[in-house]
């Protein structure tokens, strides 16, 4: 089978890989046909993951159909699939708790394993959804979505409490696209003008710009120096998540959608005189994938505007390497495979 392979740093080609076998007990093998290009992907291309071990077959964010099953398997052969990219165990304190989304040995796609940036990938039966009439190539923006949805639901928040999104990218969108679904409501925060622009104009969120002054007068002048009473940060920006503390509303809550290298240092007393909530939010449930599909069904996800760039298999090395830099116009690139 044709697969792109990054076998190093900056180093992205086709080859030819030998196709998945007959599949084990409990898994299936799956035709691939789309795959969404993941923030992660980039980070990986450009040599930024922490923790991954090269060569990798990138692609997390899949759709598929369903070619072969192992018996006892309840998947059709011909069925549309979302592929729920997050392998856990089965067997640790998390996943014995029903949050195997937080696997202590979890093992996503992609990443701790070669993804889905190929024609056909074996998938434990398990992680398999039905696409239920969504077509493939909607399927695969699940998962990125279901980020966002599994934060707002971790957030727990009523109807109507006042919302900031700082980080305007594909995961900060998407947070703030289900944060209104729930019926919140939504501002966006970010230092680009042109990702600003769009998330007014196309997708109709109120916005801060953040290079047009300091975002705690931002904040002050939002709320009337009340703070917002739930705060998302999908930046992956030390600095961002440390200076979003102060903008929490006294019994508010600040949810932390990216994850950043660094220590997070805050002043205990703010945080204490709030009786803040800290909460960490890690790739997402099937219950957030079922959310998202339907959503997308009912047609209160914009997909047609988020999509925005598309390239097939043999030019992903070409074209992954290009929007690496090339971010202009960028929301969300998917690649057509099958």
């Amino acid at each position: 089978m044709k697969a792109v392979i990054c076998r190093s740093p900056g180093d992205l080609v086709v080859e030819d890989r030998p196709a998945p076998s007959t599949p084990p007990p409990d898994w299936a093998l799956v035709a691939v046909s789309h795959v969404g290009i993941c923030g992660t992907d980039y980070h990986i291309f450009e040599g930024k993951h922490p923790f991954l071990a090269y060569p990798r077959i990138m692609g997390h964010e899949v759709s598929g159909t369903v070619i072969e099953a192992c018996e006892g398997v309840d998947l059709a052969v011909g069925e549309p699939v979302i592929i729920n990219p997050y392998l856990a165990c089965g067997k640790c304190i998390a996943c014995r708790q029903g949050k195997p989304n937080c696997c202590v040995r979890i093992e996503v796609l992609g990443v701790h394993r070669d993804g889905a940036m190929c024609e056909r990938i074996l998938v434990p039966a398990q992680n398999l959804y039905p696409a239920n009439g969504l077509s493939l190539a909607d399927a695969a923006a699940v998962e990125f979505l279901a980020i966002g949805a599994h934060a707002v639901r971790r957030s727990l928040a009523d109807p109507g409490a006042r919302t900031l999104v700082i980080g305007a990218g594909p995961i900060g969108l998407g947070t703030a696209l289900f944060a209104r679904i729930a019926g919140l409501d939504v501002t966006l925060l970010d230092m680009s003008a042109e990702r600003l622009d769009f998330a007014a104009s196309e997708l109709g969120f109120a916005i801060l710009d953040g290079s047009k002054g300091t975002a705690t007068d931002l904040v002050r002048e939002a709320t009337n120096g009340e703070g917002f009473d739930v705060i998302f940060d999908a930046t992956g920006n030390t600095q961002s998540v440390q200076s979003a503390f102060p903008h929490v509303a006294h019994g508010g809550t600040l949810v932390l959608v990216s994850v950043v290298k660094d220590d997070i240092v805050f002043s205990d007393p703010e945080f204490h005189k709030r009786e803040m909530t800290l909460v960490g939010s890690r790739n997402a449930l099937r219950a957030d994938f079922d959310h998202v599909a339907t959503s997308i069904r009912d047609g209160a996800v914009p997909l047609a505007k988020l999509v925005t760039h598309r390239t097939t298999l043999g030019d992903t090395p070409r074209d992954l390497a290009r929007w690496a830099h090339a971010k202009s116009g960028l929301i969300k690139a998917v690649i057509q495979v099958g």
